[in-house]
């Protein structure tokens, strides 16, 4: 199938280049990623994925987290949920 079709889009330069860095690690560039994106769309007749308003919970998580509020959890994974488990309690 001839290439032929151009898609042009404005993003933020950080962004841009996170996403270069991770699509670099796996080997794919950002033409490809928005090609694969662009088949799944026309196989599933949809966005490929879940976009949703997020719930108010959600919403305040996330606006508290841009306000570097909250706690930070590290450590072996089934450590970190055992932590926020017991913090829900």
């Amino acid at each position: 199938m001839a290439k032929n079709a151009t898609i042009t889009t404005r993003v933020d330069d950080k962004l841009k280049a996170d996403a270069e860095k991770v699509l670099r690690k796996v080997g794919v560039t950002p033409t490809e990623l928005i090609t694969m994106l662009l088949h799944q769309v026309v196989l599933r007749q949809g966005v490929p994925f879940d976009v949703n308003i997020p719930n108010a919970e959600t919403q305040r998580a996330m606006r508290e987290a841009r306000a570097g509020k909250g706690k930070i959890y590290t450590g072996p994974t089934s450590q970190v949920f055992d932590e926020i488990l017991k913090s829900r309690d």
